[in-house]
């Protein structure tokens, strides 16, 4: 009788779980539903990634003419264009309905940015400070307005576009290289072409060679490999003319990552038959650019009769040149964040402090000025961590450290697509060449560079499911938060165009109003304190003087002028 009772039991239980299992399979479907997911329209998402692309294209094309101001002309507008494409884009998807999306990554980069701010509040120079924070700020609105616009159908407009990028300021250095004259463009780095730094150029170049790598393994015809291809040709070109020994290092390194991805997967690409005749035209496109570049003749003043080949053999010479003196630069920084652990020497003023760690025969400084000649250290990382401090440099290198893992991992993913893949490794090979570039040269410190990687960050990396959340937003937090990032975009962008005003009016001898429109420029300060002082304005002279001191204070010139002052 009891097992009778049992029996019929078990068997009222298999009946009821046969009734209810659909409706268990309903509820669990449900539960996997996103609360708010990340969805935008189309038009919306396409709007967003062509700002970014277009103020690219902008930023890499702007220059000014105002030759007092050697680096800023090239810097300063690109820095206006970069604000305002980011701010937009960002506007752009959150305006149309985005759910804010907060993975690992995400939080490391506003524990960054929260270190940046607070180390700006301290710093000694506010308008550099301001300058330098501003960039960091619009690294975040690019990389979440990429990430939302290509999770959302426009991963190819930003994929294509930021190569395209890369190809334009490739093809300015071209045009400086082989004879086109220009304003815009400056005689003593070249082939910088609208960069004013053959460096600069070239650091961005490399940065393209692995988003358009990955366009040429993924494209569906020999009409879009045969262009990706071209494009690697352009870049390869400029590069090898450019004689940037950190960008080959880069891509040499990168090139070593794509081969132990190949042999780590035991070569699946070759499998695929697209992919087989873009690795052909990617190596083609390569070795043409660079033979092409060394066999057709140039109007570059090289004294070497061999200069491409030096600069091979003094790729990682660290014993003489700029080698050593970049080695005596980063002891010298590293001793410059030993006195300021915490929050460094402020966000964007290494120039101003670094005089006072360093010897007068530093190389780094001016024996005219006995400032810095340039106004950021020779490297990324070091900048990081000497005007950052110590946390900022570990947030900052978690977070290069979590996207290049991130790519690899994405890589490694047998069960994804092939495509999905290769945006991987290609995001993972992105993150190599500018971290290695970084390490010997200013890269993400610009403004240029920081669109393009950031954008592509958004667009290559793939999604970290298990480790993202949602926030939910109404449409009245979609407008606040809309009004923020936008007034954030204008003020950062509203700095720029002053400075930009303030350059014009200094070439055009209104030293006064120069001033008035960019309180921070130094330059104008300096030279309206000596203006006023020859003019037996004395007061007004000491008043200006006092200020580039307060800009400055290790400035010779400076201290000269005002110590005459009460």
């Amino acid at each position: 009788m009891v097992a009778w009772e049992m029996n019929g039991t078990s068997r009222l239980r298999k009946i009821a779980a046969s009734r209810l299992r659909p409706f268990r399979q309903a509820a669990k479907s449900v539960s996997s539903i996103p609360v708010n997911p990340p969805v935008v329209s189309r038009r919306t998402s396409q709007a967003s990634a062509w700002s970014l692309v277009v103020f690219g294209v902008v930023a890499v094309l702007v220059a000014l003419p105002y030759r007092s101001f050697d680096l800023d002309r090239f810097l300063v507008p690109k820095e206006l264009a970069l604000h305002v494409g980011a701010a937009l884009a960002l506007v752009l998807v959150v305006a149309g309905g985005a759910a804010v999306q907060r993975t690992r990554l995400d939080r490391i980069f506003v524990v960054f940015l929260a270190l940046s701010a607070a180390s700006a509040l301290f710093a000694v120079n506010g308008w550099l400070a301001m300058r330098a924070l501003a960039i960091s700020v619009s690294a975040v609105f690019t990389w979440s307005a990429a990430r939302t616009a290509s999770a959302n159908g426009s991963r190819d407009i930003v994929i294509r576009g930021l190569a395209a990028v890369t190809v334009i300021g490739a093809a300015t250095a071209l045009a400086q290289a082989y004879g086109v004259s220009s304003d815009l463009a400056s005689l003593s780095r070249a082939p910088g072409g609208t960069f004013g730094n053959r460096n600069f150029m070239a650091h961005l170049a490399a940065a393209g060679v692995p988003l358009l790598g990955y366009l040429a393994l993924t494209a569906r015809g020999w009409s879009g490999a045969m262009l990706a291809a071209a494009g690697l040709g352009i870049n390869a070109a400029a590069l090898v003319l450019s004689r940037t020994r950190a960008a080959w290092l880069a891509l040499a390194c990168c090139a070593a990552l794509v081969v132990v991805a190949w042999v780590w997967r035991r070569g699946t690409m070759w499998r695929d038959a697209a992919a087989r005749r873009g690795l052909i035209l990617i190596i083609t496109g390569m070795v043409v650019g660079a033979a092409g570049a060394i066999a057709i003749p140039n109007t570059l003043d090289w004294r070497s009769n061999n200069p491409y080949l030096e600069s091979a053999k003094g790729i990682v010479n660290y014993r003489e040149g700029s080698g050593r003196g970049r080695l005596r630069q980063y002891a010298n920084s590293v001793t410059l964040a030993a006195r300021h652990p915490a929050l460094g020497a402020g966000t964007g003023n290494w120039a101003v402090e670094y005089p006072g760690v360093a010897p007068s025969n530093d190389p780094s400084l001016s024996q005219e000025t006995g400032m810095t000649a340039n106004p950021w250290p020779s490297s990324d990382w070091m900048a990081m961590l000497s005007e950052r401090g110590l946390p900022a440099f570990v947030s900052w290198t978690m977070l290069m450290a979590g996207l290049g893992l991130a790519g690899l991992l994405g890589w490694g993913r047998l069960d994804a697509p092939l495509d999905e893949r290769l945006r991987a490794i290609a995001g993972a090979a992105v993150v190599v060449v500018v971290a290695v570039e970084g390490a010997f040269d200013a890269v993400l410190l610009l403004a240029t560079p920081t669109l393009v990687f950031w954008g592509a960050m958004g667009a290559l990396m793939p999604p970290a499911p298990s480790a993202a959340t949602t926030a939910p937003m109404g449409r009245t937090q979609r407008a606040v938060l809309g009004v923020i990032i936008l007034a954030t975009g204008l003020a950062a962008a509203e700095h720029s165009a002053l400075k930009i005003s303030s350059m014009a009016a200094y070439s055009e001898g209104q030293l006064g109003r120069a001033v008035s429109l960019d309180p921070g420029s130094f330059r104008a300060r300096l030279r309206y304190a000596q203006l006023m002082m020859s003019r037996t304005s004395r007061t007004r002279g000491c008043v200006e003087a006092k200020a580039a001191l307060a800009l400055f204070p290790r400035s010779p010139d400076a201290k000269r002028l005002a110590s005459g002052c009460k």
